[in-house]
C-alpha cells in the first residue's frame, strides 16, 4: 500500500496526526488534499475496531434545538459528507432521515430554523407521529420534526474508506501500532513508545478518550472521560420491513433521554440512552459486573414498545470525553498554531468530524478558517496556564453554557 513507508521530502510541510479516529483520518486527508505531507500515528490498527469512531452507525442530524450555532453547522458538516462519499469513493452516509420528538408547541418553530440553515423540515403532530410510527412511543404532547435529507453514518466504512484513499497517496504515510507517549509542543514533535522521536512542522493530537495522557495537566484537568453502553438489536423478519422505513430517533422526548439508530445495511438496531453514561477514570478501567443485556434493553419498552429480550444481539461500551468548561469539545492551542489538541469523540465529534478536519487544516495551511458556528472550534483554547478560559464559571449552570456558547451536548454513540 502507497504511503505506508517514507518520510516526507526535506523542506516539505509536513503535518503528525495522532490518533487514526474520524478527526484524525479525516484531517489527515484535508491535509493531503492542501499539498501537505501528512504522518498517522495510530495505537492499534488502521482502522482500529477498538477506537471510539469505530461503532457500526452513528446518527447524521442537522437539528440541534435551541441551538442556531450548532444547526448551521451540522448542514454544513452534512454537505461535506456528501463531498466524500465521492472523494473517497465509498457509500455510508443513508439518507433514511432523522425524527427529533419536542413538546407540540415547539416543532414549528425548530422547523423554520433549520429550514433557514439550508434543509428542509417537516413537522408532524402528535396524532400525526403516532400514526406514522405506530411502532414507537413518544410522551403526551409531544410531535416531531422529520429531517428528510439526514440520516444514518456507517462509521467503520468512514474510517475503512479513509485509511485506503490515505494509503494510496505519496504524501501520506501510516503509522499503525504505534503508540505515542509523549509530546513536546515547543520541538513539534512526538516520542513513540519505543523511544524514537518524530518531528514535523505541524502536530495534531486527535486522540479522544485517550486525551489526557497527552495534554498539559491544565488542560488534562479539565476532560472528563465517559463511558456508555450501546445495546443492538435483530427485530425479527415480520418487523423488518417497518424498521426499515423508520428514520434515526436521537431525542425521544423520554425524560431519561432514550435514542435510537435503525438497522441500515445489514447494521443492527442501536439503543441507548442518558441513563447508561457513567463516568471512569480511563477508557480502560474496569467496573463492577455490568446489567446484562436482556435487562438493559427492557429499558427500552417506554419507546420501542414492541421490543422482546430475544432480539438483543450484544452490547458495546463507547467512550468519549467532554470539556468540563463548556460540556462539549475541547481544541486546545498547545503552541503558536502549530500544535493543536481536538479532544472530543462520540456521536457529536463524528457527526461533525469532516467539518472539523476542514478546519484543522486551514489553520495548519495558515488560512483563518471560515467560522463554523461551534464556538470550541472557533476559539481554540490556549494551553498557558494564566489562559482565563482554563477556569471553569462557576456563575451558570451547564445548560446555560452550552446555550450561550452554542457547544452541543456530545453523547456516546449517536
Amino acid at each position: 500500500m502507497r504511503g505506508t513507508n517514507g518520510g516526507p521530502a526535506r523542506g516539505d510541510p509536513h503535518t503528525l496526526v495522532v490518533g487514526g479516529g474520524s478527526v484524525g483520518l479525516l484531517t489527515a486527508v484535508e491535509c493531503v488534499r492542501a499539498g501537505q505531507h501528512v504522518t498517522v500515528l495510530e495505537r492499534g490498527p488502521l482502522p482500529h475496531p477498538g477506537s471510539s469512531s469505530h461503532d457500526r452507525h452513528r446518527v447524521m442530524r442537522a437539528l440541534h434545538p435551541h441551538d442556531a450555532g450548532a444547526t448551521r453547522a451540522a448542514v454544513t458538516a452534512h454537505g461535506l459528507w456528501r463531498e466524500l462519499e465521492s472523494l473517497l469513493d465509498a457509500r455510508f452516509l443513508y439518507r433514511t432521515g432523522v425524527l427529533t420528538a419536542l413538546p407540540a408547541g415547539e416543532t414549528a418553530s425548530a422547523a423554520a430554523g433549520l429550514t433557514r440553515a439550508g434543509l428542509p423540515a417537516q413537522v408532524l403532530a402528535p396524532r400525526q407521529l403516532a400514526e406514522t410510527y405506530g411502532h414507537l412511543a413518544f410522551p403526551a404532547g409531544f410531535g416531531a420534526v422529520l429531517e428528510e435529507d439526514t440520516g444514518v453514518l456507517l462509521a467503520d466504512r468512514v474510517l475503512g474508506a479513509a485509511v485506503r484513499w490515505l494509503g494510496a497517496q505519496p504524501r501520506a504515510r501510516l503509522l499503525p501500532h504505534t503508540t505515542v507517549t509523549a509530546v513536546d509542543a515547543a520541538a513539534r514533535a512526538v516520542t513513540v513508545e519505543d523511544g524514537r522521536t518524530l518531528r514535523g512542522d505541524r502536530v495534531l493530537l486527535a486522540t479522544g478518550a485517550w486525551s489526557r495522557a497527552l495534554l498539559p495537566p491544565a488542560l488534562a484537568g479539565r476532560l472528563t472521560v465517559h463511558r456508555q453502553t450501546m445495546v443492538y438489536c435483530d427485530p425479527p423478519p415480520r418487523e423488518r420491513e417497518r424498521w426499515r422505513g423508520t428514520p434515526a430517533v436521537p431525542a425521544s422526548g423520554i425524560p431519561w433521554g432514550a435514542w435510537l439508530v435503525p438497522p441500515v445495511a445489514g447494521t443492527p438496531l442501536k439503543l441507548s440512552t442518558d441513563a447508561f453514561r457513567r463516568v471512569v477514570a480511563e477508557p480502560g478501567a474496569p467496573e463492577p459486573d455490568q446489567t446484562p443485556a436482556g435487562d438493559l434493553a427492557s429499558r427500552f419498552t417506554e419507546l420501542v414498545p414492541g421490543l422482546r429480550p430475544e432480539w438483543v444481539v450484544g452490547t458495546r461500551d463507547c467512550h468519549y470525553v467532554t470539556d468540563g468548561t463548556s460540556g462539549g469539545a475541547l481544541l486546545a492551542d498547545l503552541g503558536g498554531g502549530a500544535v493543536l489538541a481536538h479532544c472530543a469523540c462520540g456521536g457529536g465529534a463524528f457527526k461533525f468530524a469532516p467539518l472539523t478536519a476542514r478546519t484543522l487544516a486551514s489553520r495548519f495551511g495558515g488560512v483563518p478558517p471560515a467560522p463554523t458556528g461551534l464556538r470550541p472550534l472557533d476559539h481554540p483554547v490556549a494551553a498557558g496556564p494564566g489562559d482565563p478560559a482554563t477556569t471553569p464559571t462557576t456563575q451558570e449552570t451547564t445548560r446555560d453554557r452550552l446555550q450561550r456558547q452554542n457547544v452541543p451536548q456530545h453523547r456516546g454513540g449517536a
